[in-house]
């Protein structure tokens, strides 16, 4: 279950990214952190961890509006 504390860890985290790479890095973790949870789920199909990922998802779709900028 390492995988679901790194995700609450990165769910957890402070989203105060200052510069662009970081925000870049932010979206490659938390895209591969939704893969492997999207992975796991297959095989135990937990409801718990389809909701994780959907409150991953919200995040990295809130991370990748602030690096497309906003209109």
């Amino acid at each position: 279950m390492e995988l679901l504390e790194r995700a609450l860890e990165f769910e957890n985290r402070n989203f105060a990214f200052k510069t662009t790479s970081e925000r870049i890095l932010a979206s490659r973790e938390v895209k591969a952190l939704i893969l492997e949870l999207n992975e796991f789920y297959k095989t135990y199909k937990d409801p718990l961890i389809m909701d994780q990922m959907k409150r991953l998802t919200l995040v990295k779709q809130k991370i990748e509006k602030r690096l497309k900028g906003r209109p």
